[in-house]
């Protein structure tokens, strides 16, 4: 990644440092657990992309938390015997 390029991402996302300690641990900043809610035992999956992005995402997420999330079209509408021969 270039610097110009990293330098735009860190005032974009308002970037905080860490500093791995010697079992290769990373404390998550005390501002990222609050926005996140994350607690003790919270798990999270990493990923580095091929442009050395290191992506982190949560991964302590219930399939409830995502009730509600999708609308259904106006109008549209698909009965449970309908849905069946897809399942």
């Amino acid at each position: 990644m270039k610097t110009f390029k990293r330098t735009l991402v860190r005032k974009e996302l308002d970037m905080e440092e860490t500093c791995m300690n010697g079992k290769g641990q990373l404390t998550l900043p005390a501002s990222i657990r609050k926005k996140l809610g994350a607690t003790k035992g919270m798990r999270f999956l990493w990923g580095l992309m091929p442009d050395g992005t290191l992506i982190v995402q949560p991964k302590n997420r219930s399939i409830l938390d995502m009730g509600g999330m999708l609308k259904p079209e106006a109008g549209l509408h698909v009965s449970i015997d309908d849905m069946n021969p897809w399942v």
